[in-house]
């Protein structure tokens, strides 16, 4: 228990809570997986509200860097004891030695199955505790007592998976408003769409801003994800076009059931040259960072070119944002499709307009691109039959086939190889080759 919690009211208020974690944040935030602001020193650290969820477990919400940006807000859930465990040893935040935790040791509390159990039961009983919403459907019903565990491997996000029968998405970089992960699968489950897990419960924040802060869905134990099925199609050298059109399929009824529940805006006239200002605008912004996109910049600002002089754009709608193979799950002999908050990197107003659908499938074939690259040797002509497949699986549900638009999806498919040739560059430079080869190709097809 806080010992100091007890003997004033504010002895864990924002200002002062600082002197005992600011030390401790500026050693233990970079070295986080979905921190965002690794390569950089983490300065200007403000608490920006607590909440004792229980004795011993706190909810933070603290910003790193300058007054103003809201995507360098964090969420934390700290556990507080004066003497760990063994069994949490790994979870060591760190001691501070000033303020009103001086002499108590700080751990990440979703480490620990405890903290982590109470928080499902705030989540089970809706209510308010401080500035903080749970929220829940009352059709679903929650078990009490499920055993937490936490998911390896996520990169902007912490998931805890609770018996096997639900998942706790917690968004550790939180931004102001509704988060798309929230606010979609669950429009998509009052249209009865059954592609989707819809939420089941959820919290937000009212301080400093409403803002989205964690969502439970059902979990489905037994998927696989499609980035491992491709892989091990490779791997044995079979076809996937089988799954990949039924993927196709799966994505073009998300499309549809998207524009059921949030409605379509009717073409733009001027949409396609505003489209591609801005893919040529991150072409040049690219390039100014990357030499090595140099070489293709004319030929690439050919093919945004072309989408301009279209005129007229398709209709624009919600749309998933971010749609690649490890984005879908395949459970119970048919595809899911899950993760809407879109790219994370990018503000929450952009993620949440409307665009147009051929984004999430230029994504896809992308994503085919990718799974044939890590398992060498390359295979063209999986990738084509898979690129294939899917487009004739998307036009079968949805009665329009993307090959149609040649010029549109050629424009997407190569502003996502830009995205992808940046972010490699900066985080994972032996992949680089990848989107590198798909720009070279792009670049010869314009």
């Amino acid at each position: 228990m806080l010992k100091t919690a007890s003997q004033s009211p504010g002895s864990l208020s924002p200002p002062r809570l600082l002197t005992s974690l600011a030390g401790l944040l500026r050693d233990w935030l970079p070295r986080q997986r979905w921190f965002a602001g690794k390569g950089r020193p983490v300065t200007d650290l403000a608490v920006l509200s607590v909440t004792e969820l229980h004795p011993g477990c706190l909810h933070l919400l603290i910003r790193s860097g300058p007054a103003g940006p809201p995507e360098d807000c964090y969420q934390l859930i700290l556990g507080v004891r004066e003497h760990l465990p063994p069994r949490l040893h790994h979870a060591v935040v760190g001691r501070p030695d000033a303020g009103p935790l001086a002499g108590l040791t700080v751990y990440d509390a979703l480490l620990d199955p405890w903290s982590a159990g109470l928080l499902l039961e705030r989540l089970r009983t809706p209510g308010e505790m401080g500035p903080l919403r749970f929220e829940r459907d009352a059709r679903t019903v929650v078990p009490e007592g499920l055993p937490p565990r936490l998911l390896d491997g996520e990169q902007s996000n912490t998931s805890l998976v609770y018996g096997d029968a639900f998942i706790l998405k917690l968004f550790r970089r939180v931004q102001y408003g509704i988060n798309p992960d929230l606010e979609v699968p669950w429009a998509l489950a009052r249209v009865d769409c059954p592609r989707v897990p819809a939420p089941v419960a959820w919290f937000w924040t009212t301080e400093p801003h409403n803002a989205t802060l964690g969502v439970l869905q059902p979990f489905l134990p037994e998927a696989t994800d499609g980035w491992t099925l491709a892989l091990q199609s490779l791997g044995r050298g079979e076809n996937f076009t089988d799954e990949s059109y039924e993927l196709g399929r799966a994505t073009a009824e998300v499309h549809l059931a998207l524009a059921q529940a949030f409605g379509s805006g009717p073409p733009d006239p001027y949409d396609c040259g505003r489209l591609a200002a801005a893919m040529t605008g991150r072409l040049e912004t690219a390039a100014h960072q990357m030499p090595e996109l140099v070489p293709y910049v004319s030929r690439l600002k050919a093919a945004y070119a072309a989408v301009a002089a279209r005129g007229q754009g398709r209709q624009a709608q919600r749309i998933h944002g971010d749609l690649h193979l490890g984005q879908v799950l395949r459970a119970r002999e048919r595809w899911f499709i899950i993760d809407f908050e879109g790219e994370p990197a990018r503000p929450l107003d952009e993620r949440r307009r409307v665009q147009a659908p051929i984004r999430d499938i230029a994504g896809m074939l992308r994503s085919f691109d990718y799974a044939a690259h890590s398992r060498p040797p390359w295979r063209s002509e999986w990738v084509r039959r898979c690129r294939e497949a899917y487009c004739a699986g998307y036009a079968a549900e949805s009665t329009w086939d993307p090959h149609a638009e040649p010029e549109l999806l050629r424009a997407y498919e190569t502003d996502r190889a830009v995205y992808e040739a940046l972010y490699e560059a900066r985080h994972r430079p032996d992949w680089l080759a990848v989107p590198m080869a798909a720009i070279a190709r792009l670049a010869e097809e314009s």
